[in-house]
């Protein structure tokens, strides 16, 4: 029985790889191998993961646990993770995010005598506004409106300017990210808690060594293909930005109450506390409030809350739907022994709960390079880690945190992901060759990793 049931997930898991590679619908594509995979586990007598309340009848419970998934994930994580959608699509509409690119871009026209300088310093200040933009699509682009123009005309390459502008998005960190959002409920810990004392930690350093890598590789790259002299570009538009330089400002505040009114600095008595769903909102209100003030048109400012809402509306639609479909899919996995019969065959290969965490973090890391999505790969199999914690008593914070960090970093390595082809196609390259021209920075980021998780 042990035998046939490895066989059977090894299959499942094939089958959705395929699938989800040639971009059928990954919710349906989770959903529908989740539900598959815990009827074959009742078929063959085995226990369905545990749920709050059975309805008496084995197949009813499949069904019961979607409701039960979808009634905690959309009260909890969802809403925040919603709400989250709402702020940032509300910020692109009044053109704060606009500002806030073109405040923390314009440093870089001061390194023009070192052109891949400017572009590897373009990977920190990206990955500040990817903390406060959480999109990796809607970054690049905005990256390629502003700062494309301004390193072309220095002599870099197309596909070096646009392959610092997709490292700006490795690093799914920061508490508006969907991935931390998951990550940190999946530990139990404070989305801020969880960034600021374990994602920060890490992924300052390794920041640092993407800078160090992208800019010999493509340096190296340019000069071996001739495109240094040759590509420049002539484009002499301006990125414009219509709203105030002061809504820079809006795209961050979130971020910076959520640190203040943290109970991880204690800095009132008695202590304030905030959440991210409260944060989202109330940044958003003084969005509105600076819109009436700047238009004077009360009824364009209450209309615009439309936009926030409709944000919510996408976001569910696309990341907590899933969320929940990854759910199942990773209840499938366990109810036909994944976890069980993973830690038996680390354990007489003598891997241990380090070699395990190194293994899953490299299969998603791939996974995300398959599918494109980085999300999708994360939402599957991260569920898994407190139950992989559990059986090997090893620190799940540290395996989740390698494996959430491995997604984003497959994704940009994807010639298929939005980002890689939405940033291509812009520049007029293959997305292929960007992608290739991300793999060695980012697989060294992947072994980095592996060596700074032993000193943090």
């Amino acid at each position: 029985m042990t035998i046939i049931s490895v066989i059977i997930t090894l299959v499942m898991i094939g089958i959705v790889a395929y699938l989800l590679t040639n971009k059928y619908n990954p919710q349906a594509v989770l959903l529908f191998s989740g539900l598959i995979m815990m009827a074959i586990a009742l078929l063959m007598g085995y226990d369905l993961p545990a749920m709050k309340k059975s309805t008496g009848l084995g197949a009813f419970d499949l069904f019961a646990m979607i409701t039960e998934i979808l009634s905690d994930k959309g009260s909890k994580v969802g809403l925040m993770i919603m709400t989250i959608g709402g702020f940032v699509a509300y910020m692109r509409h009044i053109g704060a995010s606009d500002a806030l690119v073109y405040v923390s871009t314009k440093p870089l026209t001061y390194l023009r005598k070192t052109p891949y300088l400017a572009a590897s310093c373009v990977i920190p200040i990206g990955q500040f506004l990817f903390m406060s933009t959480p999109s990796a699509t809607g970054l690049g682009l905005l990256l390629m409106a502003s700062i494309y123009p301004v390193l072309t005309k220095l002599g870099i390459s197309k596909v070096s300017v646009v392959s610092v502008i997709t490292a700006c998005t490795v690093f799914d960190m920061g508490p508006a990210s969907a991935n931390t959002a998951q990550a940190s409920h999946q530990v139990g810990l404070e989305a801020v808690d969880y960034f600021l004392h374990h994602q920060l930690p890490l992924t300052v350093p390794l920041t640092i060594v993407l800078m160090i890598v992208y800019f010999f590789v493509n340096k190296y790259y340019d000069k071996k293909e001739g495109l240094n002299d040759q590509e420049g570009e002539k484009n002499n538009g301006e990125f414009k930005v219509t709203a105030p330089l002061y809504y820079a400002l809006l795209p961050v505040m979130p971020l910076l109450l959520l640190m203040v009114f943290s109970p991880t600095f204690d800095l009132f008595e008695p202590p304030i506390t905030l959440d991210t769903t409260t944060a989202m909102l109330a940044c958003t209100i003084v969005g509105m409030v600076l819109e009436l003030i700047r238009k004077r048109d009360l009824k364009d400012m209450m209309s615009s809350m439309k936009i926030f809402w409709e944000g919510m509306g996408r976001v569910f639609a696309s990341v907590v739907t899933l969320i929940v479909c990854a759910q199942m899919f990773s209840k499938g996995l366990i109810s036909l022994g994944f976890i069980d019969h993973l830690v038996d065959a680390s354990q007489s290969a003598g891997f241990g709960f380090e070699g395990v965490s190194i293994l899953m973090t490299t299969m998603i890391f791939l996974a995300s390079m398959l599918m494109g999505s980085g999300n999708a790969s994360f939402f599957s199999f991260g569920p898994l880690v407190p139950h992989i914690a559990a059986q090997l008593g090893g620190n799940k914070i540290g395996m989740i945190l390698s494996m959430q960090l491995a997604s984003s970093m497959g994704r940009a390595t994807s010639p298929i992901a939005g980002v890689i082809i939405a940033t291509s196609e812009l520049a007029g390259i293959s997305s292929f060759d960007l992608a290739k021209r991300n793999l060695i920075p980012l697989t060294v980021g992947l072994l980095s990793m592996f060596i700074l998780k032993t000193v943090f």
